[in-house]
């Protein structure tokens, strides 16, 4: 089954539990105009989801032909996969934050002023074809592709959990496992927060690579520079065009070009923040709902 179809048959059920449990608690975790926008970016998702893996995999399957080793079914190589594709997934999540093409695939997913589960909806139009190379090493060991696929919807599955205000700290889990206060301080806008907490299932690369920042204090959630605007293609292309505007300009070289497309993101995450910041606080601090400049209302 298609990753995105376990993904929406998740989304039902816990996005009502969630609302409701924040309506118990006076928390307004949710905007109507940007709840609309998560579902209809996620409809386009699942659309070029399955375009890109229809791309993607007959080169693993080419891929596996070729493969180091035979793998047998067994549940050290299942452990084994699941832990080298979270490794994958943390080298691709990364360099989508440090090369400004790859960052303008990604970048949809940052965009919401709001956290919540529907917030996990708001996946990129472009990543499934951006992130296709970043899991070929797991054919070539020898992990079957269907595998792999499996492994994708497990990750896919666990990080929408991810997306909430509603879990605290986890305790010693915390150490190992990618939670729902690490992953709110990946959505921060605040400087201490930027590029942090890159990991999928798992926070381990995150503190073996300097990537790691706990949830010290309530994040403020989007942009450095909000996108401003609810509509689909706005959320889904803008950053695009960004990047080929400065990377077309008259007069640069071809070394120019290159850097435009692939020089860290700039312009909308890595400049001072804009304030004052609107903050709303729910449950004596602990997920506390903020945005980084906020969008129209």
């Amino acid at each position: 089954m298609d990753s995105f179809f376990v993904l929406l048959a998740l989304v039902v059920p816990c996005v009502w539990v969630e609302r409701a449990l924040a309506a118990r608690r006076d928390l307004a975790l949710y905007d109507r105009r940007d709840t609309l926008a998560n579902l209809w970016v996620g409809a386009g998702a699942l659309l070029a989801g399955a375009v890109g893996r229809t791309i993607a995999l007959p080169i693993s399957w080419l891929l596996y032909e070729h493969r180091l080793l035979d793998l047998q079914p067994g549940a050290a190589t299942w452990i084994g996969l699941l832990v080298a594709h979270d490794a994958c997934f943390y080298a691709f999540h990364r360099a989508s934050h440090r090369v400004r093409v790859l960052w303008a695939a990604h970048v949809p997913h940052h965009s919401s002023a709001h956290y919540n589960l529907t917030t996990a909806l708001r996946l990129s139009w472009t990543t499934p074809f951006t992130g296709i190379p970043f899991w070929w090493p797991l054919p070539l060991f020898g992990f079957d592709p269907l595998w792999i696929l499996g492994a994708h919807t497990f990750s896919l599955g666990y990080q929408f959990c991810l997306h909430t205000q509603l879990v605290g700290r986890l305790g010693p889990l915390e150490w190992v496992l990618n939670t729902p206060s690490h992953h709110r301080v990946h959505h921060g806008c605040d400087p201490e927060y930027i590029d942090k907490n890159f990991g999928g299932v798992l926070i381990v690369w995150d503190r073996l690579f300097g990537t790691f920042a706990a949830e010290t204090s309530p994040p403020s959630y989007g942009l450095v520079h909000p996108l401003g605007s609810h509509r689909v293609l706005t959320i889904a292309l803008a950053e695009w065009r960004a990047v080929w505007t400065a990377a077309l300009r008259r007069g640069l070289s071809l070394r120019e070009r290159v850097r435009a497309l692939v020089a860290m993101p700039g312009d909308s995450r890595r400049t001072t923040r804009p304030s004052p910041c609107r903050r709303t606080s729910p449950d004596g601090g602990r997920g506390r709902t903020a945005t980084c400049g906020g969008l129209p209302r």
